[in-house]
């Protein structure tokens, strides 16, 4: 065992129990707290970092078998291991207490040999996990900086295409992430949002329009309006976008976070009544993902500065949004963005590319 101090609480109702477990556990350098009742035991529990409790069965007010229960049922605490300590060596009191979660018991009277070893592999075991646990923890960490990284160098890529658009990667990325919020405290999409769902999508975000960079930069950068080929080849970023991250995700996986950056980048152009691109989708056929982004998207071209447009005014932004609902646009993403349409603006406000975008949005008219 390495050099760790644990600290190991005692609990039964008999002081000379626990003198004689503290007087065999004294030499082995463990930090020792001592209890007579359970609900003494729990509020120790509660104030220190407990590795191990020796618990008596028979106790009044509060049984050992109430207070592992009160233990299991705290996630802080549930993972302490507990040694029973009882004179019962019926099959039915043992069988209860592992059914509750207890790791061994030692009978009384204490062998001392029998106490020291069985308290010595409970604490190797839980000074294992820990480790294992820790290292799960980092691995998890560096595994979510690698998608960082990945995500926002590629979003880097794109952005050098079209350099006038630095913060539209910042500002859509947020939007996501609050709309999407959003969206799941609405409850309107019964469950379909979670903590994780909105983390990934926040961080796919940025990837949305990857495929621009197979894009020619006569049409990419042209000042003016595209003509009707222009803008066919323009419409094929989404399928490129879709086809670089699906070569990526085969390669990492078919659970990388890849995957929902692939169907962001291919449906944020589809709209609610099925005049989209590429493939026309309709209504709830659109993916969430590309349902939220196209809202996320539009609003920023609305009120963003372009070679070829001035910046609108947050509000009439906010009209043209709520006047495609049902045509563009989800509805009910549409009455989530109204109720937030003032979020939307501080965001803008504070990623604005230009002085001008900046102006138009502190002016809320």
């Amino acid at each position: 065992m390495n050099n760790q101090r644990f600290n190991v609480l005692i609990v039964d109702d008999v002081p000379a129990n626990i003198q004689l477990g503290g007087q065999i556990l004294k030499d082995l350098n463990y930090n020792m707290f001592f209890s007579k009742s359970g609900k003494t035991a729990l509020e120790i529990v509660n104030a220190n970092t407990i590795d191990l409790v020796l618990l008596d069965i028979n106790m009044p007010e509060m049984d050992g078998f109430e207070v592992i229960r009160t233990l299991k049922k705290n996630t802080k605490h549930c993972n302490i291991p507990v040694i029973f300590l009882t004179a019962q060596h019926d099959s039915k009191t043992i069988l209860k207490a592992f059914e509750l979660g207890a790791v061994d018991y030692v009978s009384k009277p204490f062998n001392s040999a029998e106490l020291l070893s069985r308290v010595k592999t409970h604490l190797e075991l839980k000074s294992h996990r820990d480790n294992l646990e820790k290292m799960v923890e980092k691995r998890t960490s560096e595994l979510a900086l690698t998608q960082e990284v990945t995500l926002k160098s590629l979003a880097t890529l794109a952005e050098y295409r079209d350099p006038e658009t630095g913060g539209h990667i910042k500002r859509t990325q947020n939007y996501v992430k609050l709309l999407s919020q959003h969206l799941k405290d609405s409850g309107r999409y019964n469950g379909f949002f979670t903590d994780y769902y909105i983390s990934l999508l926040h961080r796919s975000a940025p990837l949305h329009d990857i495929g621009k960079v197979g894009i020619c930069d006569s049409i990419l950068l042209k000042p003016g309006k595209l003509t009707v080929e222009e803008f066919e080849q323009m419409k094929k970023h989404t399928t490129y976008g879709l086809n670089a991250l699906k070569v990526s995700e085969q390669e990492m996986g078919e659970s990388s976070f890849l995957r929902l950056a692939g169907e962001v980048a291919n449906s944020h152009h589809e709209r609610w009544d099925g005049s989209g691109y590429p493939f026309g989708l309709k209504g709830e056929e659109i993916p969430i993902s590309g349902r939220i982004m196209a809202i996320a998207d539009v609003y920023d071209a609305l009120i963003s500065k372009r070679v070829y447009k001035s910046p609108m005014p947050h509000k009439q932004a906010v009209e043209i949004i709520l006047a495609s609902k049902g045509s563009h646009f989800d509805p009910n993403m549409v009455d989530t963005f109204e109720e937030i349409e003032d979020s939307f603006r501080m965001i803008a406000l504070e990623f604005a590319d230009f002085e001008q975008e900046r102006e138009m949005l502190i002016n809320k008219e």
